[in-house]
């Protein structure tokens, strides 16, 4: 038993003695990694302020002093400048797209004599306002019809198009945004297809319809041919189908039929391409020209073909007989124009967001 015991302590100091230069080994391994990367990182330390020293050096050479106090002011005069000059160019711009209203308004007000100088004049010596006192009382020279009997007829074709017109753009649209019926897309690519068709080539066709059905000099001939647009029926559809789908079905659960959920959900949150469009129908019939002039006398025709009749001084109201009764005035016809153009000018200059929103709106999906 005691020979066993040594035995087994002599292993275990060979055993120690085996193991103790591993350990000593894995340490000094150990040791030697964490000052291999102690010494690598003071190695990159070393070459960035190296390479900084070295850019500092040569700036100090080249006399280079960057001022950032200096340089912020550059770039803000740089910024002034570039905005000063956009500006200036939009202003010049809007000075020359202005330039032809001005003209029309200073020669309603001038005298004729001053309007037929041969030196131009921008702002009137004498302002002749009479101008418009003449045209709003005397007839039009080409068949006697008054300025208010002209404004009526212009009324009462520009409110029932319109009114027509967007009922029918409405369901037109929403058949084509929410319903589905067999070849939709084919008679939609189809109508589309006619926007590449200038409207003129449809004048004589059309002329040729409403003179076998003997719908000329009257209202009827103003207002169904120009019903439909196919420009305002793919606005208000591109319109209708930003509206989620939840809608139709949480209205279909309430009981809501199609023609509710149209009027109700539809016409309400499209409100301003609506709006829009309502405007932009009304201004198209308003400066409507060729087609009344074409169909009807003039008795039936509309306030553009009015301004183009001859505007004299009859019985010498301005100049006391110094023009012939028939010899048409410049001034007078301005004047005609100012007075034509005015409630257009109004209705853009109050409901222009309504068109810019609904139009702009109405050429994004999502």
């Amino acid at each position: 038993m005691a020979k066993k015991s040594i035995d087994l302590e002599k292993k275990q100091e060979t055993q120690n003695s085996i193991e103790a230069p591993a350990i000593e080994e894995t340490a000094v391994n150990e040791t030697t990694h964490v000052e291999t990367v102690v010494s690598a990182k003071d190695s990159t330390l070393d070459q960035t302020v190296s390479a900084v020293s070295t850019d500092s050096a040569i700036f100090d050479r080249k006399g280079i002093d960057v001022d950032i106090e200096k340089e912020h002011k550059k770039q803000k005069a740089l910024t002034i400048t570039k905005t000063v000059l956009v500006y200036l160019f939009l202003t010049l711009c809007a000075v020359f797209a202005f330039l032809p209203f001005y003209w029309m308004i200073i020669s309603s007000v001038k005298t004729e004599m001053e309007y037929r100088q041969s030196t131009p004049t921008f702002f009137p010596h004498t302002f002749q306002f009479k101008n418009y006192q003449v045209v709003l009382n005397q007839s039009s020279g080409s068949g006697g019809v008054s300025f208010w009997q002209i404004l009526l007829n212009t009324l009462v074709v520009g409110v029932f198009s319109t009114i027509i017109g967007v009922i029918v753009t409405i369901i037109t649209a929403y058949a084509f945004a929410r319903m589905n019926f067999k070849g939709k897309n084919i008679l939609f690519s189809l109508m589309m297809a006619t926007m590449m068709i200038p409207g003129e080539m449809y004048t004589i066709t059309n002329y040729l319809t409403v003179s076998g059905w003997n719908w000329k000099n009257s209202f009827t001939v103003l207002i169904l041919p120009f019903l439909v647009s196919v420009y305002y029926i793919y606005l208000l559809r591109n319109n209708f189908m930003q509206i989620p789908n939840s809608l139709y079905k949480a209205a279909k659960v309430d009981g809501l039929s199609d023609m509710g959920y149209l009027v109700k959900v539809m016409v309400p949150l499209t409100a301003p391409t609506l709006i829009s469009i309502t405007l932009l129908k009304f201004i198209g019939t308003w400066n409507s020209y060729i087609w009344p002039r074409l169909v009807n006398t003039t008795n039936w025709q509309m306030i553009t073909n009015w301004v183009t009749g001859g505007f004299v001084d009859r019985g010498g109201v301005l100049y006391g007989g110094f023009y012939t009764s028939s010899e048409p005035l410049v001034t007078l016809k301005m004047a005609a124009v100012c007075l034509v153009s005015l409630p257009l000018f109004l209705l853009f200059i109050f409901c222009r967001k309504y068109i810019m929103h609904g139009v702009s709106k109405s050429g994004t999906k999502g």
